[in-house]
């Protein structure tokens, strides 16, 4: 067991949250692999320093123990003598029935411990979200050793249940009503002593490798949601199952459209004409144009729903609507010919309160309000 100190092994601050110590590992893990430092003994020692340092300071209580204890918590004899002998690790009520009765000897249980839970975040196009699509993607994770089968031992190598901790893997020891848990000094954490590790992984059971997946994203997935693909995560210790895999989805923005559940939105730009006469337009949808009507009159900001074109919930299998929302456009680039005919018209309108009842109406307000400020 290293005696240096596990937050420098890993270059960080005693208050370095979870997810930095895990960046980290992965990071110095993937440096000092000794696949890629054939035959140095210096890098297959670093790399087993920073798995262990990464045991202790990954596991939230092991992590609290070594904060408080140093590496002092994880040595026999570390917490003074006469504590009585060793056992594996059982469950919380062992505890109780082991300090009020029948000694500290104790029975074993066999180190499985399930992978890690793995997340991938996947971008996806808005069509992609609505209509569903399969995608492959390329994780970074360990598997299990092809050559060894997760033994971490070569092909008939005898392999042993440790007989310190009887295969769990951790020890424990008593010190009146205190009761603290270890890392097996004997087999390390494994809960097995091998003969001759397995040269393609160094005992560990499992490699770090890249992985291809083909992942089916269902209709009407939006941003946030999240697949798990059981089983397709980190691969356990020992032979335990594996993790599960969970895909994020992140929808990118779309050029025309915006989405709120299962609505669509969308702005169009009307002229100024057709907004005062009315008439039909095109509007576009995510399986084609549909045609809008537009009635004479109308005002910018106006809504007009198109039923059915919006998304279909992957819960309920309804499809919900475009709201399409008016902007009139203001015209541009106008000759001279074209200002003086919209002047006249503007002579034509100018004090008639029926062909602006929003103008005037707003200045009629503006005007009441000044009148009463002035009492």
């Amino acid at each position: 067991m290293s005696k240096k100190d596990y937050y420098e092994i890993l270059g960080l601050n005693k208050g370095a949250s979870e997810q930095e110590i895990k960046r980290a590992y992965k990071r110095l893990a993937a440096k000092h692999h000794p696949d890629k430092h054939q035959g140095s003994k210096d890098a297959e020692e670093k790399f087993k320093e920073i798995k262990e340092a990464y045991e202790v300071l990954g596991d939230k209580e092991k992590r609290s123990m070594y904060d408080q204890y140093g590496h002092q918590a994880f040595e026999q004899g570390g917490f003074g003598g006469g504590a009585g002998g060793f056992s594996g690790f059982g469950g919380f009520e062992d505890i109780f029935s082991e300090m009020f009765g029948g000694g500290f000897g104790g029975r074993g249980r066999s180190r499985v411990v399930r992978g890690d839970d793995l997340q991938y975040n996947l971008e996806i196009t808005l069509e992609e979200a609505v209509k569903g699509v399969k995608k492959d993607i390329r994780i970074q994770t360990l598997v299990q050793c092809d050559d060894c089968h997760g033994s971490g031992a070569e092909k008939g190598s005898k392999v042993t249940t440790c007989s310190q901790c009887h295969g769990a893997g951790r020890i424990r020891r008593q010190q009146g009503f205190f009761v603290s848990e270890a890392i097996c000094p004997s087999c390390n954490g494994n809960g097995k002593n091998i003969e001759k590790k397995c040269k393609s992984c160094y005992g560990e059971g499992r490699l770090n490798k890249a992985r291809n997946l083909s992942v089916t994203i269902p209709a009407g997935v939006d941003t946030g949601n999240q697949l798990r693909l059981s089983g397709e995560g980190a691969a356990g210790e020992n032979g335990a199952p594996a993790g599960d895999l969970y895909v994020v989805i992140h929808v990118k923005p779309h050029d025309i459209f915006e989405r709120d559940g299962s609505n669509l939105y969308c702005e169009v730009p009307i002229s100024f004409t057709m907004a005062a006469l009315g008439g039909e337009i095109e509007v576009p949808t995510l399986e084609g144009r549909v045609k809008l009507k537009i009635p004479a009159e109308t005002q910018t900001g106006k809504l007009f729903r198109v039923r059915g074109k919006g998304v279909v919930s992957p819960r309920g299998g309804y499809a919900g609507d475009l709201i399409c929302k008016v902007t009139i456009e203001t015209p541009v680039s106008l000759t001279d010919e074209q200002k003086d005919l919209l002047k006249k018209l503007e002579a034509t309108l100018d004090g008639k309160k029926k062909h602006r009842p929003k103008h005037d109406g707003f200045f009629d307000g503006v005007k009441r309000f000044f009148d009463t400020l002035g009492k």
